[in-house]
């Protein structure tokens, strides 16, 4: 008698089947299905955590702009005044409106 192997399949990313992708989920097989409250509770909770990536992302590029408006600002006269005047006056409103809108959603994950 012959011992035949079988070769593992390879999944539409090219991988083995039997390896996880990025996109693989574990699934419990021992509980049922996910119920529509359930669905719903995962999904609220996939979208505030969604919304807390951006808004940290945003911040941090408000940030960003603010430090480019500061070297705007202290540009010289290679910039117009009003141009200098402007870019000074984001500098300084920019790191706030970012910590404001951080304070905002951290109060909102805890639920206040």
């Amino acid at each position: 008698m012959s011992v035949t192997r079988l070769n593992t399949p390879l999944n539409t990313n090219g991988n083995t089947a039997g390896r996880l992708g990025a996109d693989s989920e574990i699934y419990n097989l021992g509980r049922g299905p996910e119920t529509g409250f359930q669905r719903v509770r995962r999904l609220q909770t996939e979208a505030r955590q969604l919304a807390r990536e951006e808004v940290e992302t945003l911040c941090r590029e408000l940030n960003a702009l603010a430090a480019r408006a500061a070297q705007i600002a202290d540009g010289g006269d290679a910039f117009p005044a009003g141009v200098r005047d402007m870019a000074s006056r984001l500098a300084s409103d920019l790191p706030d409106k970012a910590q404001g809108m951080q304070l905002i959603a951290e109060r909102m994950a805890l639920g206040r």
